[in-house]
């Protein structure tokens, strides 16, 4: 079965990982991977990829107090769309052995 949505998925996920921004790229790659990450964001990341929705306003004024407004969306951005990405591709994955 051919995902007639790769082509489109990868060049999101390239322009928010690769593309001009506050942020380094190396950043937000590791973001998205949740792996490599600078002591001060590895739990915030961490939460995101792992349970988002106990991410609290604390967490992120924490991280933001390092990083400001732009970087800190550049990053959650990142994370959020690096811990979509895994969970989509274990579930296409899945469905290919059905």
């Amino acid at each position: 079965m051919t995902d007639p949505y790769a082509e489109q998925r990868d060049k999101v996920l390239a322009t928010v990982l690769e593309g001009a921004g506050e942020s380094d790229p190396a950043l937000r790659k590791a973001a998205a991977e949740d792996k490599g990450l600078p002591a001060d964001l590895k739990t915030l990341v961490d939460k995101i990829h792992r349970h988002a929705y106990k991410v609290t306003d604390d967490d992120m004024a924490r991280a933001q107090a390092n990083y400001g407004d732009d970087k800190m969306f550049e990053i959650v951005v990142s994370a959020a769309l690096g811990a979509s990405r895994m969970r989509l591709m274990a579930g296409l994955k899945a469905l290919s052995k059905a």
